[in-house]
């Protein structure tokens, strides 16, 4: 049988375990945990995350330490080693080591013109995962987040400081609260950081978040929609006030999203009155809260005004 088909077959066959039980899947999937094809493995342990085969975090280990020797070689892509601390991960496998090594992993293989790294998301994966190894304790993990902060690879950045806003400590909140003001070229990195703050230090931060908004730029975009996932009165009223100063006609709109999206009845009453009045920025209020899943009596009233969402 020529290779690519055995290949295909082998990975058909792991797919099929799907549909099995789990007893009868594990000892399949233990063999093939073992497989020197890192694709293969990957699809091992993602089935083996399917059937939630904790019996199986021996195996899986083996491999994630099997496949950082010779690396690029042995797992290109990372494939193998991002499912199986994936598949850890959703374990809570306890030994911070391995997730360690994950977070410090870079893969440099070639590409047109040069190298890249494929080792972004798996240091982003071992991020998330170290926060729960219950040893490690909050200023520890905290040491080891830090540096990803500053990687090469945004995306890794961002889970960075997710994971520093799971630990949820009020140095986690005043990490998040410079990386905010270093400012970044990434609006889903600030993004992640005033939302950390904010769901770390509740509404006491929404004047600190607050602050970005003048820019009436993408990162004050972020923080307008981080402030309203507050869903306080008080996200209400400064973003109610930004929007009455500012006439930037990309940044009103995005200030009527957040708005609507505060979930107050106060805000929804001043986004109706706005909408009755017909005056500026009375169409963009309208999508504002038909995008907003409103109530049926809100969608009722809107129906009254003769300016009913689409599709209802």
């Amino acid at each position: 049988m020529p290779a690519r088909k055995n290949f295909d077959a082998e990975l058909a066959d792991l797919e099929a375990l799907r549909e099995v039980s789990r007893e009868s899947a594990r000892p399949q999937l233990a063999k093939a945990l073992d497989h020197r094809n890192n694709f293969l493995v990957a699809k091992a342990a993602a089935v083996a995350l399917h059937h939630r085969l904790t019996e199986l975090t021996p195996e899986l280990t083996t491999a994630f330490a099997r496949f950082l020797d010779s690396p690029a070689k042995a797992d290109p892509q990372c494939w193998a080693k991002k499912e199986l601390a994936k598949t850890l991960a959703a374990f809570e496998y306890q030994e911070p080591e391995l997730f360690l090594r994950g977070m410090r992993h870079v893969q440099l293989e070639p590409v047109w013109g040069g190298s890249a790294d494929s080792a972004g998301p798996l240091r982003s994966i071992c991020a998330l995962a170290l926060v729960q190894c219950r040893e490690v304790n909050n200023h520890r993990v905290l040491l080891h987040l830090i540096p990803l902060l500053a990687d090469k690879e945004l995306p890794v950045q961002v889970n960075a400081a997710r994971a520093i806003e799971q630990v949820g400590s009020d140095a986690s909140a005043l990490l998040l609260r410079l990386r905010a003001e270093l400012g970044s070229e990434n609006p889903e990195l600030l993004s992640a950081c005033y939302s950390g703050v904010l769901a770390i230090e509740g509404p006491s931060a929404i004047a600190w978040a607050a602050q970005f908004l003048p820019a009436a730029n993408d990162a004050a975009g972020e923080a307008a929609m981080a402030i309203a996932q507050t869903h306080t009165p008080e996200a209400f009223q400064v973003l109610r006030n930004t929007f009455t100063r500012t006439s930037d006609s990309w940044f009103r709109p995005v200030l009527l999203s957040a708005i609507a999206l505060t979930r107050q009845s106060e805000a929804t009453e001043w986004l109706l009155e706005l909408i009755t009045q017909d005056e500026d920025g009375a169409a963009d209020a309208h999508e504002a809260v038909c995008r907003s899943a409103p109530s049926e009596a809100t969608l009722e009233r809107l129906e009254r005004l003769g300016k009913p969402c689409r599709g209802n």
